[in-house]
This record gives structure tokens, sequence and C-alpha cells, in this order.
């Protein structure tokens, strides 16, 4: 796996709903540049998550990518992930990139490397970046042990990591989706 330094993102599945959140800090060596950057957002329509960890230019061009495979696999998550993870590994440019994406839908969550990993993790939780381990700890724990919904516990976790690592603020930007209304929810 990529170390990535400079930004946190956790995604939580809880009953019919998936949360994404990532934090805003964009920093360039050990200054921040940016406190409130997008790094979470939805795709079709608000039916998939995604969120990325990395260099800013190269997110960019995966999300561009990843929307390009979803259109390709007909909205499919898992074919375009696994679709979008044999080019990054094979495509001469591609394999430069340094980042890693987490997207996800109502059913499921999965990470994606440019080693050409597509990871689903077995509980529902994962995250990446500089205080992904921080946040991924904070929900696993709060996912079993707290009556807060998808949402509370993606923003709980990266509380924790705001306060542990360095790179990643308390600007944290939230994106939801609900298997029951098919419709995603923006906060």
């Amino acid at each position: 796996m990529i170390d990535m330094r400079g930004t946190t993102i956790c995604c939580v599945r809880k009953g019919e709903t998936t949360a994404i959140a990532g934090d805003g800090q964009v920093t360039l060596g050990d200054t921040v540049i940016k406190h409130g950057a997008r790094k979470v957002r939805t795709m079709r329509d608000g039916a998939i998550l995604a969120g990325f960890a990395g260099s800013t230019a190269d997110a960019m061009n995966l999300f561009e990518r990843f929307e390009a495979k979803l259109d390709e696999h007909g909205g499919s998550l898992t074919r375009a992930a696994v679709a979008l993870a044999k080019d990054w590994r094979t495509d001469r440019y591609l394999r430069k990139l340094e980042a890693m994406m987490i997207v996800a839908d109502p059913q499921r969550i999965l990470m994606i490397s440019g080693n050409g990993d597509v990871l689903e993790p077995d509980d529902a939780v994962t995250a990446i970046g500089s205080g992904g381990a921080y946040a991924k700890a904070a929900a696993t724990a709060l996912l079993k042990h707290s009556k807060l919904d998808a949402k509370g516990i993606v923003r709980e976790a990266m509380a924790v990591a705001a306060n542990i690592c360095i790179y990643t603020n308390t600007e944290v930007r939230v994106e939801s989706v609900d298997g029951k209304s098919k419709e995603g929810d923006h906060s």
C-alpha cells in the first residue's frame, strides 16, 4: 500500500446507508495550502460515492476515468473498479499516479490501488490516507459500540483522525447514499 500524506478518507456502511467522509486539507511539504478541498463526491446521480487520497491532479484524473468505467459497465461498481485497477496497473502513464480511491454504493465498499488491488473490507469499514488507520480504528469501534448512523460514524472517525494526524483537518465533507431511496444525501 502507498503511504499517502495529506488526506484522510473514511467510508462506513450501516444498515441501508453508506457514508464517505474526507477532510479538506491540502499540504505542500510542511505547508498547508488549502483547508477546504473536496476529496469526496457522488457519481451517477448520487448512486455511487468516491473519495481519494493522494496527489490532487492524479485524483481528478482517476475520478474521470472511474466515471468513464462506470458508464462502460452500465453502472456496475465492481466491474468498473476492476477495469480501473487493471488500467491503472498496466498503463504506463497511470502507473505513475500516486493515489488511492474508495468507491462505494449501498451494498459494497471497495478500495482501489495502483497496484491492481480491488479490496472489499470484511466489516463494512475502510479508510485510506495519512490518517486512515486512525479513522478506521475509530469507525470500527463506533460501528460496533454506538448508536450513531453511518454519517455520524464517519464524522466522528474523522474528528479522531484530525486530532492525531497532522495531515488531516476538521474541514470534513460527508456524502452518503441510502439503499432504500436510491438517492444520495450531501452534507
